[in-house]
């Protein structure tokens, strides 16, 4: 799932800490590529960073839950088929689109039908202190933290997931996350293309998204922190 898919489960959360360790391993990811950490069974002496570790934990169990549940299985694989067509010549792989096609319009579905408030997701973002989240990264030993903290203050200064609410910006993020493995991944040919088949299927599944959110929310075991 997406950052603001993950949001979704904590949305009622007070602590802007374990907000932050739900999205946290995706921020990484868009940070460097590289860098990847193991602070699942850490505990700090710090309760913040505790709280960054058991969000961590948490999103891997949402994660865990939506990549076996029916509906990420069904619609990743049809939004694959769909868009294969339209990407003919892509060096990208069409199951790598599906996958995370369907995860982008959740997003947008969120947001588009009020099921989330972003400026709710930022302000809790903003309520970290970096001083703590140092030290988680230095807990978990990431080498250079001053780089993810870089593109973190960047991604909540930019407020780029405003932009989620768009159809056209959801192929626009496509495009961004397929540049770390391809250069030129898609022709605007390409992309209007995408667009239009993205949009089409929003629409089919407007009605039903939220069944994957219950189906998870009834599978949890590791509660938000209040």
């Amino acid at each position: 799932m997406n950052f603001l898919s993950h949001y979704y489960f904590d949305r009622d959360t007070d602590n802007c800490y374990f907000v932050l360790g739900t999205v946290l391993p995706d921020l990484l990811k868009n940070a460097d590529k590289n860098v990847i950490l193991h602070p699942e069974k850490l505990k700090h002496t710090d309760k913040n960073v505790n709280h960054i570790i058991a969000g961590w934990n948490k999103h891997l169990e949402v994660d865990r839950h939506f990549h076996s549940d029916d509906f990420f299985l069904t619609h990743s694989h049809q939004l694959k088929k769909e868009l294969t067509p339209a990407i003919v010549g892509s060096p990208v792989k069409p199951f790598f689109l599906g996958h995370i096609a369907i995860e982008l319009i959740l997003d947008n579905l969120l947001i588009t039908t009020g099921e989330i408030g972003i400026n709710e997701f930022y302000d809790h973002l903003d309520s970290c202190q970096e001083e703590t989240i140092t030290e988680f990264l230095k807990f978990a030993e990431m080498k250079d933290p001053e780089k993810f903290l870089r593109f973190y203050r960047e991604f909540r200064k930019s407020r780029y997931l405003h932009t989620y609410i768009n159809i056209d910006q959801i192929t626009y993020a496509l495009k961004r996350i397929c540049m770390r493995v391809w250069p030129n991944p898609f022709t605007a040919g390409q992309e209007a293309s995408m667009t239009t088949i993205l949009l089409n299927y929003r629409l089919g599944l407007m009605d039903v998204f939220m069944g994957v959110f219950n189906s998870i929310s009834a599978k949890l075991t590791l509660p938000g922190k209040n």
